[in-house]
Parts: structure tokens; sequence; C-alpha cells
């Protein structure tokens, strides 16, 4: 997807090919990423939730550690808590008090934020169709809900058509994101796969040397599936490691393995997990709170138990749950939030 590549083109135009430029501008995004989970937190519950979960990311170790690395998951984290910010101001604000037109105004700013977030991460994507059902199925008024949800699916939609419409033009055929879907879902479903991700087959395979990149993507995704309808109990252990992986605290590679980095990584997420649990529990009515703090942990467990797994893919998801452990936290020290 463009959404890294464009801004690491701003970083060289500002900087050159200076990778200290391309990291002080990540670490920018990070402390806006910080600002998001305020804002996030705030439209949940209230500004001292906000604040406090803010300041959980600020100091968490793995979000200060990935902040300058030239990959994607700070600035998906970053893109990803907006898209959700704008989507609790949406669903939980009073809608008496707006009218409906402004309401869907606002539904199709949470579509063009979702699309943001999509350009840097094609998986975002099932969020604006998810959203759209939950704000139908949770209103008293279905009419009116269902009107917000298609124009949030309408913004989504929008967004994505410039990108959609130049993969056809490269193509000619019709790409809503990636064609790295087929040797991404091949890298974690195939007869040597352990839940890691090893493309080396794809350089062995060489089909880039006769075969289109959708060819490509296309006979890699036949190949997994095929792979799923010959071996269903290899799949099921795979998914089963690719779950372990994905939830361990430590790093699964082996040269992060020093005991002291495990120590320092682990031992804050192993903190977040139980207070967020203590949050949870606080709070076990309020479907949005629960839904856009720990359903996006869960959402991309469920992901990556198809194709592989790491830390890294949950650490975007860890800057909202940061919210839900900042309730837990209060919860212990007897506060309570306002908007339950």
């Amino acid at each position: 997807m463009p959404g890294l590549p464009a801004f690491l083109a701003l970083s060289i135009r500002l900087g050159g090919e200076s990778l200290l430029t391309a990291r002080v501008l990540l670490a920018t995004v990070g402390a806006i990423a910080c600002a998001c989970v305020y804002w996030l937190g705030r439209e949940l519950f209230d500004s001292n939730t906000g604040l406090i979960a803010a300041g959980l990311v600020a100091c968490w170790p793995t979000m200060v550690g990935f902040s300058p690395v030239i990959l994607s998951e700070t600035l998906f984290a970053a893109c990803l808590t907006a898209s959700l910010a704008a989507a609790a101001r949406l669903a939980v604000s009073d809608a008496s008090k707006n009218s409906p037109m402004k309401r869907a105004a606002y539904a199709f700013g949470v579509g063009l934020l979702i699309a943001v977030a999509t350009y840097v991460r094609p998986s975002w994507i099932l969020v604006g169709p998810i959203l759209a059902v939950g704000l139908v199925v949770t209103s008293r008024n279905r009419m009116r809900a269902s009107f917000e949800g298609m124009f949030i699916l309408i913004g989504l939609c929008i967004a994505l058509f410039p990108w959609a419409v130049r993969n056809y033009l490269v193509t000619g055929h019709f790409v809503a994101t990636t064609l790295w879907v087929g040797p991404s879902l091949y890298d974690g479903l195939n007869p040597d796969a352990t839940g890691d991700s090893d493309m080396r087959f794809f350089e062995r395979d060489g089909m880039a040397h006769w075969m289109s990149e959708y060819e490509i993507d296309r006979h890699y995704r036949s190949e997994a599936w095929q792979f799923v309808r010959s071996h269903p109990n290899r799949t099921l252990w795979l998914a089963w490691q690719k779950c372990l992986r994905y939830w361990k605290p430590w790093p699964n590679a082996a040269q992060f393995r020093d005991w002291r980095l495990c120590v320092v990584v682990s031992i804050p997420f192993v903190f977040m997990l139980i207070t967020a649990a203590i949050g949870c529990w606080t709070v076990r009515r309020n479907v949005w709170a629960w839904g856009l703090t720990v359903g996006p942990i869960v959402y991309f467990a469920v992901i990556h138990m198809v194709f592989v797994a790491s830390l890294r893919y949950r650490l975007p998801a860890e800057y909202p749950l940061c919210i839900m452990s900042a309730v837990g936290l209060q919860h212990i020290c007897g506060h309570r939030q306002r908007k339950l």
C-alpha cells in the first residue's frame, strides 16, 4: 500500500536520503499517536482517562522503541487510533443534538479516516463494514444508523477509489488494496510454514520472470487454499502456533532474545493485559468501549492466525488497548469514569 512509501517520499523531500530525518518524522507521528489515544479515551470516557492512556503510550517501551524504526507500525497506529476516535465520537454522542445530515457528514469523515489507515495497512479495510454493522446493531434508531453506516462505506470507497483506478490502469484488473495478499497468505499456509515469515520461496520460485504481479497473486492464493483443503490438521496447528506467537509477551525473533530485552518488553505487556482485563470488567456493559479498545487487538489476532504472526503485528492495536488499561488503573485507584 502507498501509505508508508508516500510518508518516506515526504521525508526524502525534506531531508534527502537521511535516515535521521525519517526517524524524527516517525517519532513525531508517535507523538501524534499519543494525542489520538487521548482523543479516543476522551470520547469513550473522559479527559482524565484519555490523559492516563496517552501517558502510558508515551512511556511504553515497545511503542517508544518502534517509533523511529523505518516500518509502518507507528504510522499505522496513529491512523488506526484516529479512525477509532472519530468512530467513537459518532457512536457514543447524543444523536438528538445534531441534524441527520451533520451526522452523515461525520460518518463520511470516519470512512475517510479508515481509508487513510487502509492506505498504510490493507487489513484495516474490513473495519468500515464492521463499524457500519455495529452502528445498526447497537442503535435504537435502525434507520438513522443504517444511513450513517452507509456514509461510512461511501467515505471509505471514495477515498480508496483513486488507488483502485491506479491499480486497474497498471494491472488491467480491479484491485482494491494490494497484490501482495497471495504471497502473504502462502507465507502462512504452505508445507514449510511455521507461523513465522519466510518469504524465500518467492525468490526461489522466480515466478516474477514469466508471470504478471496479478497472476502471481492469484497463483499463491490458490496454492495457499489448496494447502488448507489438503492439510486441515496442519492448518489448525499453524493457526495455534501463530496465535501463540501473536500473544507471546516477549519477541519471537532469535536476535531479540536477550533476557533483559525480554523483561523490558514482557512485564509492561502483562501489566497492560491485567489492567485492561480489570477495565473490561469495570465497564462490561459499555459495548462500544469494548469494541473500540479491545476489538482491534482481537481483530488482528484472528487475521494473523491465517497469515503470519509476531509482536509487531500486535503493536498498533496496543495503542487503543491502553485506554482500557487506563480504565483498569483508575478502578484500582478508586476513580470512576463519567461515560458509563
